[in-house]
């Protein structure tokens, strides 16, 4: 997934990073796998943006990118682009430390996958590749980049939501692979077992690790311009919706380090399962 733009092009926007008040710097929000409008990553950078966290975009459209920022800006948040290739170590460490130099980071969330749909025999070893590049490998790369700037946040350990927030987008084929899936199976299934590893490693130092199944299809820009009538037979709230997401993801960000959730399911009320 090359970026449409080099990661060394600078963010369309350029808010400061210290509060309106001028006081101290706004905690920071580094959300991967961003795109279109009406998709999971910009929605999760709208919630950040609305409980005034300075959201950080990466994906690899630079015009979807800044077309997501505007947005936040003209509801009064404040955002910055940065486009790349989650699964270019280079480019993402670039944007990390770009990224640093915001505020400090308080949560960090991994979106970004590739999804091959085929029969087993039909997928190419390059498809298979890059679904396990854009999940499995791009997500250590973004949570080891991400795990440096929560640990060096200066958020204390012992404070009730610690120092932060490293949060995963799953599915179900993380759980359970079947055709035509087998290739996005495997890349999530991978994503899910590095997002338990971090949790184990880093619940201790202070930082909240979890991941989130996507269980059923989400009512979006993917979902409606490829299987409209799939959205049309799911009827009201047969789908889930990006805002109801984006809620269960700002709930785990601000759970009591006593009671801390790894890993959370969400569907729709109809959904079999």
């Amino acid at each position: 997934m090359p970026p449409n733009t080099p990661p060394t092009t600078p963010p369309t926007s350029a808010p400061s990073p210290v509060s309106p008040s001028g006081s101290s710097p706004s905690p920071v929000a580094w959300i991967a796998g961003v795109g279109a409008s009406a998709g999971l990553g910009a929605a999760l950078a709208r919630r950040f943006a609305a409980e005034g966290f300075l959201v950080a975009l990466t994906g690899r459209t630079q015009a979807q990118l800044a077309a997501v920022a505007a947005e936040i800006e003209a509801a009064g948040g404040r955002a910055q682009v940065f486009a790349g290739d989650v699964a270019s170590e280079a480019e993402i460490h670039g944007i990390a430390q770009r990224v640093k130099a915001l505020g400090p980071l308080s949560v960090a969330i991994f979106n970004a996958s590739s999804a091959v749909r085929a029969p087993t025999l039909e997928i190419s070893v390059d498809q298979f590749t890059q679904a396990w590049r854009t999940s499995a490998l791009g997500g250590f790369i973004f949570a080891r980049e991400a795990l440096q700037g929560l640990l060096a946040n200066g958020f204390e350990a012992t404070a009730p939501r610690a120092r932060g927030s490293l949060l995963f987008t799953g599915a179900t084929a993380a759980l359970r692979g079947k055709p035509p899936f087998a290739a996005f199976a495997a890349a999530k299934a991978s994503l899910r077992s590095l997002s338990q590893s971090l949790a184990r490693e880093f619940g201790p130092e202070g930082i909240h690790v979890a991941h989130v199944v996507i269980d059923g299809g989400i009512d979006g820009e993917r979902l409606r311009s490829n299987a409209p009538q799939r959205v049309a037979q799911a009827g009201d709230d047969g789908l889930l919706q990006l805002d109801a997401i984006a809620e269960n993801y700002w709930q785990l960000h601000v759970q009591h380090r006593s009671a801390w959730t790894q890993e959370l399911d969400l569907r729709p009320f109809k959904e079999p399962f």
